[in-house]
């Protein structure tokens, strides 16, 4: 053994990883014999700790750092591909009045249900994420106006069909509104316009009654992607909010898609 390979070796006794350990244990990680080797137990204790980093601790599902992540290639996928995405922003109605009346506790356990639920209504390529409090997001790549209708409207009426026992034997029972907007195709946009116009969506299912979804209508391409490239391409390092504006007044007088609703 040279003495460059001889400067890594780690004697892991030495590192102060209690806190570390502490953290993985409390969430039922198993870890391997640190002495059996090193440094399989310094890369599980690394690898666990990344995955930890990138998930909900109340909900197990993604958190907002890693759907950002998520967003952002997405954005870029739709850049380059065309493929349809759709992003969907979902909020519990009057989540406020379950913690205020049943208390956190509660409320918690409403946030861990509603969480599976969602999970178990989408496909294993989609990313379903809680974004912040009562709020979730979903993203679904490759995903047409007609199928992304049904989902959200099954995860809709999943949650609408949970019903859940509390201490005192009574039955709560909450429903979810949903917002949606799909991501300018063959546009180079950004995640914060996409999430914004999903937003605006989610304030109109809520304005309107709530437990209900309002998507923004999918653009139809009625050219090929050769010539969105020729219209949109050399415009890839300009503004995206302007970019994406150019797309849509394009598309309203005959190059490609009818107009999309952005209010």
């Amino acid at each position: 053994m040279t003495s460059a390979s001889a400067s890594f070796l780690i004697d892991v006794r030495q590192l102060r990883l209690e806190d570390a350990r502490a953290l993985l244990g409390h969430g039922e990680q198993v870890l391997p014999d640190p002495m059996a080797n090193a440094t399989v137990y310094l890369q599980s204790v690394i690898d666990k700790l990344s995955e930890l980093s990138l998930k909900d601790p109340l909900t197990g599902l993604s958190n907002r750092r890693y759907f950002q992540n998520v967003l952002e290639r997405e954005i870029e996928m739709v850049t380059r591909s065309g493929e349809p995405a759709l992003l969907l922003m979902l909020d519990i109605d009057h989540f406020k009045r379950v913690n205020d009346t049943h208390g956190h506790p509660v409320g918690d356990q409403v946030l861990q249900t509603v969480a599976q639920a969602l999970s178990d209504c989408v496909r294993p390529m989609d990313t379903v994420a809680r974004f912040g409090g009562e709020e979730f997001v979903i993203i679904l790549p490759n995903c047409q106006g007609h199928y992304g209708q049904q989902v959200a409207e099954r995860l809709r009426e999943a949650v609408s069909q949970l019903s859940l026992t509390l201490a005192c034997g009574d039955q709560l029972k909450v429903t979810i509104s949903i917002g949606g907007a799909y991501a300018p195709r063959w546009v180079r946009s950004t995640p914060e316009l996409w999430l914004e116009r999903a937003d605006l969506e989610l304030y109109r299912a809520k304005s309107e009654g709530r437990n209900r979804v309002c998507i923004e209508p999918q653009p139809i391409l009625a050219v090929s992607a050769e010539e969105k490239n020729l219209l949109f391409g050399p415009l890839a390092l300009g503004d995206p909010a302007w970019i994406e504006s150019i797309a849509n007044d394009s598309s309203a007088q005959g190059f490609g898609a009818a107009s999309s609703n952005l209010n």
